[in-house]
């Protein structure tokens, strides 16, 4: 498909810069296709859901990425910033570089507040990519990196405001429990441990899955044809026993409502291979486009996402491309809040 189908007019007020306090009091836009729009917010989960549903949420933990420090090559320093976006052992990263250019293989590095990480230019990739070799690792260089980083705000953001203090929690969900992500799993953002509670009350259950965000979610489509993307990996991890429950709930009538893309691309990824969801560790870079056939979830809860971006084609895919084109002219004419820290849709599939 034409990567011009997926695009749309979003005025720059739409874009929310904090989310909405208390979390749950965000709104949701319910889309069930072929029916009428209804307006709503998050707390409607606890009459929308009902007991034996599954809710699945991605419990990655976001770490605070973005690096700045010195290039050192000999006499010669330059200053250079870093986010992390995807690890690849334990003492290595691929990170988007700025500015890319100055950076040669086998330049040392000092980042963070005083210079204390120090790493080595190991690669060089496309659109600025490059990898890093930590002279730390494991546990020891995540806790450097909570230390001295930055969270990693969207770009959409960054340009309009500086990093706060509460970003800290503010990007982060409340149930994050693995270190990996270099972006939040923003649709999980909405949840209250009160919400979360009221729910389990009713009888829904709250499966854990992790698929670890990278920053790649965040870059623009540069081909003119969705045939010629190429997504960027991403580490994920549904273990058996989670898998049984899902299934178990299925088989008694019970729908799997996925709590943001990430979750949803990891059911599918798991289930793509059989058509019937399996256990799954590993990379994954589906890419889902309409005309895809989805075998694992029934409803996605989702934030309004950018135009052209394989998000809006991945909700075009599950709602109907001219159901969401519809969804969001209603949620841009109705003040909808857009983006990560914006508002909710529940979308029913088509």
């Amino acid at each position: 498909m034409k990567v011009d189908d997926f695009d749309f007019d979003l005025p720059a007020e739409s874009i929310a810069l904090h989310p909405a306090e208390p979390r749950d009091a965000a709104r949701m836009l319910v889309v069930r296709p072929g029916e009428a729009l209804v307006d709503g917010h998050v707390r409607d989960l606890l009459t929308i859901l009902r007991a034996g549903d599954v809710l699945v949420v991605n419990d990655t933990r976001v770490l605070p990425a973005e690096l700045t420090g010195t290039r050192i090559r000999g006499e010669l320093r330059a200053n250079v910033s870093f986010n992390l976006h995807k690890r690849v052992d334990a003492n290595t990263w691929r990170a988007f570089a700025r500015p890319a250019k100055k950076l040669h293989l086998l330049d040392r590095l000092e980042l963070g507040d005083n210079g204390s990480i120090l790493a080595t230019v190991a690669g060089k990739g496309d659109t600025g990519e490059i990898t890093l070799a930590f002279d730390l690792g494991g546990a020891e260089l995540d806790e450097a990196i909570k230390a001295h980083g930055a969270m990693p705000l969207p770009p959409y953001i960054e340009a309009k405001r500086h990093t706060e203090e509460r970003d800290k929690s503010d990007y982060q969900t409340v149930y994050a429990a693995r270190d990996g992500a270099v972006a939040a799993p923003t649709a999980g953002l909405h949840f209250t441990e009160s919400l979360l509670q009221q729910l389990a009350d009713l009888g829904v259950s709250v499966e854990r899955v992790t698929l670890h965000v990278g920053a790649g979610t965040f870059l623009p489509v540069k081909v003119d044809d969705t045939d010629d993307h190429v997504m960027h990996a991403e580490w994920g991890d549904i273990p058996a026993a989670v898998v049984e429950r899902i299934l178990a709930a299925r088989a008694k009538g019970g729908r799997v409502i996925a709590v943001g893309t990430t979750s949803l691309r990891l059911l599918e990824t798991a289930a793509r291979a059989t058509g019937t969801l399996q256990p799954f560790v590993g990379d994954t870079d589906i890419f889902i486009t309409p005309g895809y056939r989805f075998n694992a979830v029934d409803m996605l809860m989702t934030n309004f996402h950018l135009p052209r971006s394989t998000l809006f084609m991945l909700v075009s895919a599950f709602a109907g491309l001219d159901t969401m084109r519809a969804a969001y002219a209603h949620a841009i004419g109705n003040g909808y809040r857009f983006y990560s820290y914006g508002d909710a849709s529940l979308l029913f599939r088509a």
